[in-house]
Protein backbone atom coordinates (compact mmCIF):
# COMPACT_ATOMS: atom_id res chain seq x y z
CA UNK A 1 0.00 0.00 0.00
CA UNK A 2 1.52 3.34 -0.78
CA UNK A 3 2.28 5.64 1.92
CA UNK A 4 0.12 8.59 2.55
CA UNK A 5 1.51 10.99 4.38
CA UNK A 6 -1.57 13.42 4.57
CA UNK A 7 -2.81 10.86 6.25
CA UNK A 8 -0.60 10.43 9.17
CA UNK A 9 -1.31 14.50 9.17
CA UNK A 10 -5.09 13.47 9.48
CA UNK A 11 -4.09 11.24 12.33
CA UNK A 12 -2.58 14.78 13.87
CA UNK A 13 -5.58 16.49 13.43
CA UNK A 14 -7.34 13.86 15.39
CA UNK A 15 -5.84 13.92 18.11
CA UNK A 16 -4.56 17.05 19.35
CA UNK A 17 -8.03 18.49 19.74
CA UNK A 18 -9.02 15.28 21.76
CA UNK A 19 -5.86 16.19 24.39
CA UNK A 20 -6.21 19.65 24.46
CA UNK A 21 -10.10 19.02 25.37
CA UNK A 22 -9.18 16.64 28.15
CA UNK A 23 -6.74 19.34 29.20
CA UNK A 24 -9.44 21.55 29.76
CA UNK A 25 -9.06 24.73 27.23
CA UNK A 26 -11.88 25.25 26.38
CA UNK A 27 -11.20 26.68 22.96
CA UNK A 28 -11.48 23.09 21.56
CA UNK A 29 -14.68 22.22 22.55
CA UNK A 30 -15.70 19.98 19.97
CA UNK A 31 -12.45 17.70 20.26
CA UNK A 32 -13.49 14.57 21.29
CA UNK A 33 -14.90 14.94 17.50
CA UNK A 34 -11.22 13.40 17.07
CA UNK A 35 -12.21 10.27 17.91
CA UNK A 36 -14.76 9.74 15.73
CA UNK A 37 -11.91 10.71 12.94
CA UNK A 38 -9.51 8.01 14.07
CA UNK A 39 -12.39 5.50 13.68
CA UNK A 40 -13.06 6.87 9.86
CA UNK A 41 -9.30 6.31 9.58
CA UNK A 42 -8.82 2.92 11.10
CA UNK A 43 -11.93 2.07 9.13
CA UNK A 44 -9.48 3.17 5.37
CA UNK A 45 -6.28 1.47 6.37
CA UNK A 46 -7.18 -1.51 8.00
CA UNK A 47 -10.01 -2.31 4.80
CA UNK A 48 -7.27 -1.09 2.48
CA UNK A 49 -4.77 -3.69 3.66
CA UNK A 50 -7.63 -6.30 3.59
CA UNK A 51 -8.55 -5.37 0.30
CA UNK A 52 -4.58 -5.33 -1.25
CA UNK A 53 -4.28 -8.86 0.37
CA UNK A 54 -7.99 -10.28 -0.23
CA UNK A 55 -6.93 -8.75 -4.40
CA UNK A 56 -3.93 -10.73 -4.21
CA UNK A 57 -5.01 -14.23 -2.83
CA UNK A 58 -2.53 -13.90 0.54
CA UNK A 59 -4.93 -13.10 3.05
CA UNK A 60 -4.72 -14.81 6.66
CA UNK A 61 -6.91 -14.19 9.43
CA UNK A 62 -4.05 -15.34 12.15
CA UNK A 63 -1.64 -12.79 10.28
CA UNK A 64 -4.10 -9.92 10.63
CA UNK A 65 -4.78 -10.51 14.31
CA UNK A 66 -1.29 -10.61 14.76
CA UNK A 67 -0.69 -7.28 13.12
CA UNK A 68 -2.97 -6.12 15.28
CA UNK A 69 -1.14 -7.25 18.36
CA UNK A 70 2.10 -6.31 17.26
CA UNK A 71 0.29 -2.64 16.85
CA UNK A 72 -2.16 -2.13 19.91
CA UNK A 73 -1.00 -4.27 22.76
CA UNK A 74 3.08 -3.02 23.49
CA UNK A 75 2.44 0.24 23.88
CA UNK A 76 -0.85 -0.56 25.13
CA UNK A 77 0.64 -2.61 28.29
CA UNK A 78 3.21 0.15 29.16
CA UNK A 79 1.24 2.37 29.62
CA UNK A 80 -0.90 0.44 31.61
CA UNK A 81 1.97 -1.10 33.51
CA UNK A 82 3.30 2.36 34.64
CA UNK A 83 -0.15 3.37 35.60
CA UNK A 84 -0.56 1.00 37.99
CA UNK A 85 2.60 1.91 41.34
CA UNK A 86 0.76 5.70 40.71
CA UNK A 87 -2.99 4.38 41.04
CA UNK A 88 -1.73 2.48 44.25
CA UNK A 89 0.44 5.15 45.59
CA UNK A 90 -2.40 8.08 45.26
CA UNK A 91 -5.56 6.45 44.78
CA UNK A 92 -8.31 6.25 47.29
CA UNK A 93 -10.46 2.32 47.51
CA UNK A 94 -13.17 3.06 45.75
CA UNK A 95 -10.96 4.97 42.74
CA UNK A 96 -8.64 1.77 42.94
CA UNK A 97 -11.31 -0.72 42.47
CA UNK A 98 -12.43 1.05 39.58
CA UNK A 99 -9.05 1.31 38.04
CA UNK A 100 -8.94 -2.28 38.71
CA UNK A 101 -12.20 -2.60 36.35
CA UNK A 102 -10.57 -0.80 34.02
CA UNK A 103 -7.53 -3.42 33.81
CA UNK A 104 -9.67 -6.11 33.14
CA UNK A 105 -12.00 -4.41 30.83
CA UNK A 106 -9.00 -2.63 28.62
CA UNK A 107 -7.25 -6.09 28.76
CA UNK A 108 -10.45 -6.90 27.38
CA UNK A 109 -11.20 -4.69 24.80
CA UNK A 110 -14.25 -4.04 26.63
CA UNK A 111 -13.96 -0.61 28.63
CA UNK A 112 -16.30 0.46 26.11
CA UNK A 113 -18.93 -2.22 27.51
CA UNK A 114 -17.41 -1.65 31.23
CA UNK A 115 -18.44 2.01 30.84
CA UNK A 116 -21.70 1.51 29.08
CA UNK A 117 -22.49 -0.44 32.18
CA UNK A 118 -21.22 1.70 35.04
CA UNK A 119 -21.78 5.21 34.18
CA UNK A 120 -24.00 6.97 35.96
CA UNK A 121 -24.89 8.56 39.31
CA UNK A 122 -22.61 6.41 41.03
CA UNK A 123 -19.63 6.32 38.61
CA UNK A 124 -16.15 7.82 39.64
CA UNK A 125 -15.86 11.55 37.54
CA UNK A 126 -14.30 10.73 34.28
CA UNK A 127 -11.57 13.47 34.82
CA UNK A 128 -10.01 10.48 37.84
CA UNK A 129 -9.99 7.41 35.50
CA UNK A 130 -6.26 7.07 34.05
CA UNK A 131 -7.52 4.32 31.57
CA UNK A 132 -11.00 6.44 30.56
CA UNK A 133 -9.82 6.42 26.85
CA UNK A 134 -9.26 3.22 26.40
CA UNK A 135 -13.18 2.66 25.41
CA UNK A 136 -12.22 3.75 21.85
CA UNK A 137 -10.08 0.74 21.38
CA UNK A 138 -12.89 -1.54 22.19
CA UNK A 139 -15.02 -0.36 19.74
CA UNK A 140 -12.42 -1.21 17.51
CA UNK A 141 -11.16 -4.11 18.54
CA UNK A 142 -14.79 -5.39 18.51
CA UNK A 143 -15.38 -4.33 15.02
CA UNK A 144 -12.37 -6.29 14.24
CA UNK A 145 -13.56 -9.59 15.73
CA UNK A 146 -16.43 -9.77 12.80
CA UNK A 147 -15.40 -7.21 9.89
CA UNK A 148 -12.11 -9.32 8.35
CA UNK A 149 -14.14 -12.59 8.32
CA UNK A 150 -17.00 -11.14 7.15
CA UNK A 151 -15.66 -9.25 4.07
CA UNK A 152 -13.56 -12.72 3.41
CA UNK A 153 -16.87 -14.13 3.16
CA UNK A 154 -18.27 -11.62 0.67
CA UNK A 155 -15.50 -11.32 -0.90
CA UNK A 156 -15.31 -15.45 -1.83
CA UNK A 157 -19.48 -15.77 -2.11
CA UNK A 158 -21.30 -12.28 -2.73
CA UNK A 159 -18.09 -10.10 -4.01
CA UNK A 160 -20.46 -7.78 -5.72
CA UNK A 161 -22.43 -6.92 -2.44
CA UNK A 162 -19.61 -6.03 -0.31
CA UNK A 163 -20.51 -1.84 -1.01
CA UNK A 164 -24.23 -2.64 -0.96
CA UNK A 165 -23.87 -4.08 2.35
CA UNK A 166 -21.76 -1.48 4.09
CA UNK A 167 -24.08 0.87 2.98
CA UNK A 168 -27.00 -0.49 4.70
CA UNK A 169 -24.72 -1.46 7.59
CA UNK A 170 -24.03 2.60 7.53
CA UNK A 171 -27.26 4.23 7.34
CA UNK A 172 -28.54 1.45 10.01
CA UNK A 173 -25.83 2.08 12.40
CA UNK A 174 -26.11 5.81 11.96
CA UNK A 175 -30.18 6.18 12.47
CA UNK A 176 -29.51 3.49 15.29
CA UNK A 177 -27.12 5.88 16.84
CA UNK A 178 -29.21 9.04 16.27
CA UNK A 179 -32.21 7.48 18.06
CA UNK A 180 -29.91 6.06 21.22
CA UNK A 181 -28.95 9.64 21.41
CA UNK A 182 -32.66 10.58 22.41
CA UNK A 183 -33.21 7.52 24.84
CA UNK A 184 -30.01 6.00 25.93
CA UNK A 185 -27.14 8.59 25.51
CA UNK A 186 -24.79 6.77 27.45
CA UNK A 187 -24.70 3.56 26.08
CA UNK A 188 -25.06 5.10 22.61
CA UNK A 189 -21.85 7.28 22.85
CA UNK A 190 -19.59 3.98 23.68
CA UNK A 191 -21.06 0.99 21.95
CA UNK A 192 -20.08 -0.52 18.82
CA UNK A 193 -23.34 -0.69 17.02
CA UNK A 194 -23.66 2.87 17.03
CA UNK A 195 -20.21 3.95 16.12
CA UNK A 196 -19.63 1.02 13.52
CA UNK A 197 -20.88 3.57 10.78
CA UNK A 198 -17.85 5.92 11.87
CA UNK A 199 -15.44 2.85 10.61
CA UNK A 200 -17.70 1.68 7.42
CA UNK A 201 -17.19 5.64 6.32
CA UNK A 202 -13.31 4.68 6.33
CA UNK A 203 -13.81 1.06 4.56
CA UNK A 204 -15.79 2.36 1.85
CA UNK A 205 -13.59 5.24 1.40
CA UNK A 206 -11.10 2.39 1.05
CA UNK A 207 -13.41 0.64 -1.75
CA UNK A 208 -13.98 3.98 -3.89
CA UNK A 209 -10.46 4.24 -3.69
CA UNK A 210 -9.42 0.63 -4.71
CA UNK A 211 -11.58 1.23 -8.13
CA UNK A 212 -11.87 3.37 -11.14
CA UNK A 213 -15.15 5.36 -9.54
CA UNK A 214 -13.20 8.82 -8.53
CA UNK A 215 -10.68 8.59 -11.47
CA UNK A 216 -12.65 11.06 -13.03
CA UNK A 217 -13.02 13.65 -10.50
CA UNK A 218 -10.71 16.37 -11.75
CA UNK A 219 -7.99 19.06 -9.59
CA UNK A 220 -9.97 21.55 -9.02
CA UNK A 221 -12.95 19.69 -7.55
CA UNK A 222 -10.29 18.01 -5.61
CA UNK A 223 -8.80 21.06 -4.19
CA UNK A 224 -12.29 22.07 -2.96
CA UNK A 225 -13.37 18.98 -1.45
CA UNK A 226 -10.47 18.20 0.32
CA UNK A 227 -10.45 21.63 1.68
CA UNK A 228 -13.99 20.84 2.92
CA UNK A 229 -12.92 18.43 4.09
CA UNK A 230 -10.36 20.27 6.36
CA UNK A 231 -13.16 23.09 7.62
CA UNK A 232 -15.56 20.45 8.48
CA UNK A 233 -13.19 19.06 11.00
CA UNK A 234 -12.54 22.99 11.84
CA UNK A 235 -15.75 23.64 12.64
CA UNK A 236 -16.58 20.40 14.78
CA UNK A 237 -13.75 21.12 16.99
CA UNK A 238 -14.02 24.51 17.25
CA UNK A 239 -18.03 24.82 17.63
CA UNK A 240 -19.58 21.34 18.83
CA UNK A 241 -19.82 21.78 22.80
CA UNK A 242 -19.27 19.49 25.51
CA UNK A 243 -22.70 18.44 25.88
CA UNK A 244 -22.99 17.98 22.30
CA UNK A 245 -24.81 14.83 21.10
CA UNK A 246 -22.12 11.69 19.89
CA UNK A 247 -22.61 9.87 17.67
CA UNK A 248 -25.41 10.90 15.59
CA UNK A 249 -26.48 13.00 12.26
CA UNK A 250 -24.30 15.74 13.59
CA UNK A 251 -21.44 13.34 13.89
CA UNK A 252 -21.29 13.26 9.82
CA UNK A 253 -19.93 16.48 9.60
CA UNK A 254 -16.01 15.56 10.96
CA UNK A 255 -16.09 12.18 9.73
CA UNK A 256 -17.71 13.45 6.59
CA UNK A 257 -14.65 15.71 6.71
CA UNK A 258 -12.25 13.11 7.69
CA UNK A 259 -13.44 11.21 3.95
CA UNK A 260 -13.40 13.83 1.75
CA UNK A 261 -9.62 14.45 2.72
CA UNK A 262 -8.59 10.55 2.31
CA UNK A 263 -10.37 10.77 -0.77
CA UNK A 264 -9.23 13.63 -2.07
CA UNK A 265 -6.59 15.70 -0.60
CA UNK A 266 -3.78 14.08 -3.07
CA UNK A 267 -0.22 15.67 -4.08
CA UNK A 268 -0.18 19.25 -5.49
CA UNK A 269 -3.90 19.65 -3.02
CA UNK A 270 -3.65 22.74 -0.79
CA UNK A 271 -5.01 20.54 1.98
CA UNK A 272 -2.15 17.66 0.99
CA UNK A 273 0.25 20.06 1.86
CA UNK A 274 -1.16 21.36 4.98
CA UNK A 275 -1.72 17.81 6.41
CA UNK A 276 2.06 16.21 4.65
CA UNK A 277 3.76 19.09 6.98
CA UNK A 278 6.47 17.39 8.30
CA UNK A 279 5.03 18.50 12.07
CA UNK A 280 1.98 17.31 10.71
CA UNK A 281 3.43 13.79 9.83
CA UNK A 282 5.33 13.76 12.64
CA UNK A 283 2.47 13.68 15.42
CA UNK A 284 0.19 11.80 13.70
CA UNK A 285 2.82 8.73 13.17
CA UNK A 286 3.16 8.90 17.35
CA UNK A 287 -0.80 10.06 17.68
CA UNK A 288 -1.68 6.73 19.31
CA UNK A 289 1.13 6.83 22.13
CA UNK A 290 -0.10 10.68 22.73
CA UNK A 291 -3.71 9.24 22.94
CA UNK A 292 -2.39 6.43 25.17
CA UNK A 293 -0.62 8.89 27.30
CA UNK A 294 -2.57 12.03 27.66
CA UNK A 295 -5.44 10.56 29.87
CA UNK A 296 -3.40 8.95 32.40
CA UNK A 297 -0.84 12.23 33.00
CA UNK A 298 -3.61 14.68 33.20
CA UNK A 299 -5.70 11.63 35.53
CA UNK A 300 -2.70 11.01 38.06
CA UNK A 301 -2.33 15.22 37.73
CA UNK A 302 -6.20 15.76 38.96
CA UNK A 303 -5.78 12.83 41.53
CA UNK A 304 -2.35 14.48 43.14
CA UNK A 305 -3.61 17.93 43.16
CA UNK A 306 -5.87 18.98 45.91
CA UNK A 307 -6.92 21.60 43.44
CA UNK A 308 -7.78 21.29 39.39
CA UNK A 309 -4.76 21.73 38.30
CA UNK A 310 -3.73 25.02 36.29
CA UNK A 311 -3.38 26.32 33.04
CA UNK A 312 -0.10 26.09 32.67
CA UNK A 313 0.40 22.71 34.34
CA UNK A 314 -2.22 21.28 31.92
CA UNK A 315 -0.14 22.46 29.25
CA UNK A 316 3.25 20.90 30.19
CA UNK A 317 1.29 17.84 31.04
CA UNK A 318 0.32 17.66 27.36
CA UNK A 319 3.72 18.57 26.49
CA UNK A 320 5.05 15.98 28.38
CA UNK A 321 2.30 12.97 26.42
CA UNK A 322 4.24 14.34 23.41
CA UNK A 323 8.00 13.05 25.17
CA UNK A 324 6.37 10.19 26.35
CA UNK A 325 4.43 8.95 22.91
CA UNK A 326 7.63 9.58 21.19
CA UNK A 327 10.06 7.45 23.48
CA UNK A 328 7.21 5.13 23.31
CA UNK A 329 6.78 4.91 19.77
CA UNK A 330 10.44 4.91 18.80
CA UNK A 331 11.54 2.21 21.49
CA UNK A 332 8.06 0.22 22.21
CA UNK A 333 6.03 0.92 19.02
CA UNK A 334 8.99 0.20 16.17
CA UNK A 335 11.31 -2.29 17.45
CA UNK A 336 7.99 -4.90 18.77
CA UNK A 337 6.12 -3.97 15.05
CA UNK A 338 9.58 -4.80 13.27
CA UNK A 339 10.49 -7.45 15.59
CA UNK A 340 11.33 -11.04 13.96
CA UNK A 341 9.32 -12.81 17.19
CA UNK A 342 7.27 -15.37 16.14
CA UNK A 343 3.70 -15.21 15.55
CA UNK A 344 2.97 -18.15 18.32
CA UNK A 345 5.53 -16.28 20.70
CA UNK A 346 3.14 -12.71 20.00
CA UNK A 347 0.18 -14.64 20.81
CA UNK A 348 1.36 -16.36 24.03
CA UNK A 349 2.67 -13.08 25.44
CA UNK A 350 -0.04 -11.00 24.62
CA UNK A 351 -2.47 -13.27 26.08
CA UNK A 352 0.28 -13.65 29.14
CA UNK A 353 -0.04 -9.87 29.47
CA UNK A 354 -3.88 -9.48 29.37
CA UNK A 355 -4.22 -12.50 31.71
CA UNK A 356 -1.39 -10.86 34.17
CA UNK A 357 -3.24 -7.23 34.17
CA UNK A 358 -6.73 -9.02 34.56
CA UNK A 359 -5.20 -11.08 37.54
CA UNK A 360 -4.17 -7.39 39.32
CA UNK A 361 -7.55 -5.84 37.98
CA UNK A 362 -10.00 -8.54 39.45
CA UNK A 363 -8.07 -8.55 42.93
CA UNK A 364 -8.29 -4.66 43.32
CA UNK A 365 -12.16 -5.02 42.65
CA UNK A 366 -12.47 -7.79 45.21
CA UNK A 367 -10.16 -5.49 47.31
CA UNK A 368 -12.65 -2.94 46.95
CA UNK A 369 -9.35 -1.08 46.11
CA UNK A 370 -7.19 -2.62 49.33
CA UNK A 371 -9.02 0.30 51.83
CA UNK A 372 -6.30 -0.97 54.36
CA UNK A 373 -3.85 1.65 52.58
CA UNK A 374 -6.12 4.47 54.52
CA UNK A 375 -8.86 3.05 56.75
CA UNK A 376 -7.77 0.87 59.88
CA UNK A 377 -7.09 -2.49 58.82
CA UNK A 378 -9.98 -3.89 60.08
CA UNK A 379 -11.94 -1.70 58.13
CA UNK A 380 -15.38 -3.00 56.16
CA UNK A 381 -15.79 -2.40 52.80
CA UNK A 382 -19.66 -2.03 53.21
CA UNK A 383 -18.74 0.79 55.35
CA UNK A 384 -16.63 2.60 53.34
CA UNK A 385 -18.16 1.55 50.15
CA UNK A 386 -19.96 5.22 48.66
CA UNK A 387 -22.75 3.01 47.06
CA UNK A 388 -23.03 -0.22 49.40
CA UNK A 389 -23.05 1.92 52.47
CA UNK A 390 -25.38 4.59 51.40
CA UNK A 391 -28.03 2.49 49.54
CA UNK A 392 -28.07 -0.03 52.60
CA UNK A 393 -31.03 2.61 53.63
CA UNK A 394 -33.38 1.43 51.16
CA UNK A 395 -33.99 -1.33 53.62
CA UNK A 396 -36.32 1.95 54.91
CA UNK A 397 -38.56 2.10 51.87
CA UNK A 398 -42.00 1.08 53.55
CA UNK A 399 -44.92 1.77 51.85
CA UNK A 400 -46.70 2.98 55.70
CA UNK A 401 -45.12 2.85 59.26
CA UNK A 402 -46.43 -0.37 60.80
CA UNK A 403 -45.23 0.07 64.18
CA UNK A 404 -46.94 1.53 66.78
CA UNK A 405 -46.20 3.67 69.63
CA UNK A 406 -43.06 4.52 67.86
CA UNK A 407 -41.89 7.88 67.01
CA UNK A 408 -42.73 8.08 63.01
CA UNK A 409 -39.96 9.88 60.88
CA UNK A 410 -40.68 10.06 56.96
CA UNK A 411 -37.33 10.68 55.23
CA UNK A 412 -37.51 12.20 51.51
CA UNK A 413 -34.83 12.83 49.08
CA UNK A 414 -31.81 10.93 46.48
CA UNK A 415 -28.69 9.72 48.62
CA UNK A 416 -28.65 12.62 50.52
CA UNK A 417 -31.49 11.65 52.37
CA UNK A 418 -29.80 7.89 52.55
CA UNK A 419 -26.99 10.11 53.86
CA UNK A 420 -29.14 11.82 56.61
CA UNK A 421 -31.02 8.10 57.35
CA UNK A 422 -27.57 7.04 58.27
CA UNK A 423 -26.54 9.79 60.47
CA UNK A 424 -29.80 9.25 62.32
CA UNK A 425 -29.03 5.73 63.09
CA UNK A 426 -25.18 6.22 64.00
CA UNK A 427 -26.20 9.45 66.30
CA UNK A 428 -29.10 8.13 68.09
CA UNK A 429 -30.66 5.10 69.82
CA UNK A 430 -33.12 4.60 67.21
CA UNK A 431 -35.23 1.65 68.36
CA UNK A 432 -37.85 3.95 69.78
CA UNK A 433 -38.59 5.53 66.68
CA UNK A 434 -39.71 4.11 62.84
CA UNK A 435 -38.14 5.32 60.02
CA UNK A 436 -39.42 5.39 56.36
CA UNK A 437 -37.09 6.61 53.32
CA UNK A 438 -38.57 7.09 50.40
CA UNK A 439 -36.28 9.05 47.00
CA UNK A 440 -39.88 9.14 44.72
CA UNK A 441 -41.96 11.32 46.61
CA UNK A 442 -40.78 14.33 44.99
CA UNK A 443 -40.37 18.00 46.56
CA UNK A 444 -43.85 18.74 47.49
CA UNK A 445 -46.36 17.08 49.67
CA UNK A 446 -49.55 17.99 48.00
CA UNK A 447 -51.37 17.59 45.71
CA UNK A 448 -50.28 13.54 47.12
CA UNK A 449 -48.36 11.75 44.38
CA UNK A 450 -50.41 8.53 45.10
CA UNK A 451 -52.51 6.61 48.22
CA UNK A 452 -49.19 5.81 49.65
CA UNK A 453 -47.79 9.32 49.95
CA UNK A 454 -50.90 10.44 51.30
CA UNK A 455 -50.97 8.53 54.06
CA UNK A 456 -47.44 8.84 55.12
CA UNK A 457 -47.24 12.25 54.81
CA UNK A 458 -51.05 11.81 57.24
CA UNK A 459 -49.13 9.67 59.50
CA UNK A 460 -45.38 10.83 60.02
CA UNK A 461 -44.86 12.82 63.47
CA UNK A 462 -41.52 14.46 61.82
CA UNK A 463 -40.51 15.08 58.18
CA UNK A 464 -36.94 15.62 56.72
CA UNK A 465 -36.40 16.96 53.34
CA UNK A 466 -32.93 15.91 52.32
CA UNK A 467 -31.79 16.12 48.65
CA UNK A 468 -28.37 18.94 48.64
CA UNK A 469 -30.20 21.15 46.41
CA UNK A 470 -33.12 23.68 46.27
CA UNK A 471 -36.68 21.91 47.04
CA UNK A 472 -39.46 22.99 45.58
CA UNK A 473 -43.15 23.63 47.18
CA UNK A 474 -41.55 24.36 50.44
CA UNK A 475 -43.80 27.37 51.91
CA UNK A 476 -46.42 25.16 50.82
CA UNK A 477 -44.90 22.20 52.89
CA UNK A 478 -44.49 24.10 55.86
CA UNK A 479 -48.18 25.53 55.93
CA UNK A 480 -49.13 21.41 55.53
CA UNK A 481 -46.83 20.62 58.53
CA UNK A 482 -48.23 23.32 60.51
CA UNK A 483 -51.85 22.65 59.93
CA UNK A 484 -50.66 19.27 61.72
CA UNK A 485 -48.67 20.34 64.13
CA UNK A 486 -45.72 18.09 62.86
CA UNK A 487 -42.19 19.10 62.36
CA UNK A 488 -40.60 19.83 59.06
CA UNK A 489 -36.80 20.18 58.34
CA UNK A 490 -34.87 20.77 55.41
CA UNK A 491 -31.20 19.28 55.19
CA UNK A 492 -28.32 21.40 53.75
CA UNK A 493 -26.15 20.64 51.23
CA UNK A 494 -22.45 19.51 51.83
CA UNK A 495 -19.66 18.73 49.53
CA UNK A 496 -16.18 17.75 50.72
CA UNK A 497 -13.75 19.59 47.81
CA UNK A 498 -12.44 18.87 44.97
CA UNK A 499 -10.34 16.09 45.42
CA UNK A 500 -9.81 13.80 48.38
CA UNK A 501 -7.50 11.34 46.58
CA UNK A 502 -3.94 13.40 48.29
CA UNK A 503 -5.22 12.41 51.47
CA UNK A 504 -3.68 9.02 50.82
CA UNK A 505 -0.18 10.47 50.00
CA UNK A 506 -0.38 11.55 53.74
CA UNK A 507 1.73 9.72 56.74
CA UNK A 508 -1.24 8.22 58.74
CA UNK A 509 -0.18 10.32 61.58
CA UNK A 510 -1.04 13.54 59.81
CA UNK A 511 -4.44 11.98 58.56
CA UNK A 512 -6.43 13.25 61.40
CA UNK A 513 -9.04 16.44 61.43
CA UNK A 514 -7.65 17.79 57.59
CA UNK A 515 -9.96 19.92 55.81
CA UNK A 516 -11.06 20.60 52.03
CA UNK A 517 -12.01 24.00 50.66
CA UNK A 518 -15.41 24.57 50.00
CA UNK A 519 -16.04 25.60 46.64
CA UNK A 520 -17.81 28.89 45.54
CA UNK A 521 -21.06 26.37 43.85
CA UNK A 522 -21.71 24.58 47.72
CA UNK A 523 -21.38 28.14 49.14
CA UNK A 524 -24.08 29.37 47.08
CA UNK A 525 -26.38 26.49 47.28
CA UNK A 526 -25.90 27.01 51.09
CA UNK A 527 -26.93 30.64 50.83
CA UNK A 528 -29.75 30.32 48.57
CA UNK A 529 -31.02 28.05 51.08
CA UNK A 530 -30.85 30.06 53.75
CA UNK A 531 -33.05 32.58 51.80
CA UNK A 532 -35.42 30.20 51.42
CA UNK A 533 -35.66 27.81 53.89
CA UNK A 534 -37.07 29.66 57.51
CA UNK A 535 -34.32 28.70 60.10
CA UNK A 536 -36.36 27.01 62.36
CA UNK A 537 -37.01 24.73 59.75
CA UNK A 538 -33.25 24.50 58.63
CA UNK A 539 -30.77 22.22 59.79
CA UNK A 540 -27.43 23.50 58.42
CA UNK A 541 -24.51 20.94 57.75
CA UNK A 542 -21.76 23.72 56.99
CA UNK A 543 -22.50 25.72 59.36
CA UNK A 544 -21.75 23.51 62.04
CA UNK A 545 -18.66 21.34 60.87
CA UNK A 546 -16.99 23.99 58.44
CA UNK A 547 -14.70 26.74 59.29
CA UNK A 548 -13.26 29.52 57.09
CA UNK A 549 -14.77 28.21 53.86
CA UNK A 550 -13.26 24.99 54.59
CA UNK A 551 -15.08 21.37 55.76
CA UNK A 552 -13.31 18.86 57.47
CA UNK A 553 -12.49 15.20 55.22
CA UNK A 554 -11.24 13.58 57.80
CA UNK A 555 -12.09 12.64 61.72
CA UNK A 556 -9.94 13.17 64.81
CA UNK A 557 -8.66 9.44 64.52
CA UNK A 558 -8.06 10.04 60.22
CA UNK A 559 -10.82 8.59 58.98
CA UNK A 560 -12.32 9.76 55.95
CA UNK A 561 -15.66 11.09 55.77
CA UNK A 562 -16.42 11.10 52.44
CA UNK A 563 -14.45 9.01 50.07
CA UNK A 564 -16.41 10.23 46.91
CA UNK A 565 -16.25 14.33 47.74
CA UNK A 566 -20.44 14.04 48.55
CA UNK A 567 -21.86 11.21 50.07
CA UNK A 568 -20.56 9.66 53.97
CA UNK A 569 -18.66 6.93 55.15
CA UNK A 570 -19.58 5.07 58.12
CA UNK A 571 -16.91 7.41 59.83
CA UNK A 572 -18.46 10.15 58.17
CA UNK A 573 -22.10 9.41 59.03
CA UNK A 574 -20.88 9.18 63.13
CA UNK A 575 -18.78 12.90 62.52
CA UNK A 576 -21.35 14.42 60.79
CA UNK A 577 -24.24 13.23 62.80
CA UNK A 578 -22.83 13.62 66.30
CA UNK A 579 -22.13 17.19 65.39
CA UNK A 580 -24.96 18.26 63.28
CA UNK A 581 -27.91 16.05 64.85
CA UNK A 582 -26.86 16.03 68.23
CA UNK A 583 -27.85 19.29 69.63
CA UNK A 584 -30.56 20.25 66.84
CA UNK A 585 -34.04 20.88 66.98
CA UNK A 586 -34.03 17.40 64.78
CA UNK A 587 -33.29 15.96 67.96
CA UNK A 588 -35.47 17.39 70.05
CA UNK A 589 -38.48 16.47 67.64
CA UNK A 590 -37.22 12.79 67.19
CA UNK A 591 -36.77 12.46 70.99
CA UNK A 592 -39.65 14.11 72.43
CA UNK A 593 -42.28 11.78 73.99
Amino acid sequence: MKYRREVDGLRAIAVVPVVLLHAGFSTFSGGFVGVDIFFVISGYLITNILLRELEGNAFSLLRFYERRARRILPALFFVMLACMPFAYAWMLPDDLKNFGQSLVATSLFSNNVLLALTSGYWDLTSEFKPLLHTWSLGVEEQYYIFFPIALMLMWRFAKKGITPLLWVVLIASLLLAEWGQRVSPTPTFYMLPTRAWEIVMGALAAIYLSGDTLAKVGQSARQALSLLGLVLIACAVLFFGRGHPSPGLSTVVPTLGAVLIILFANEGTVANRILGHRAMVGIGLISYSIYLWHQPLLAFARIYAVDEPSGVVSACLVLASFVLAYVTWRFIEVPTRRSTLSRRSVFVWSAVGSLAFIAVGLYLNKSYGMPWRVFSPDVKAEDIDKRIYNERTFKFKNDAFTQPGKKKILVLGNSFGRDFVNMTTETFDTSTMEIVYRDELGDCAQPFKSQVAQNLFNSADVIVYASGSESQCIKENIAFAAARNVPIFYIGTKSFGHNLNWIVRLDPRDRPNQTNVISDSTLQLERDSLARVPPQNYISVLAVIAKNDRIPITDEAGQMISTDRAHLTKYGAIYVGQRVLRNSRYADAILRK
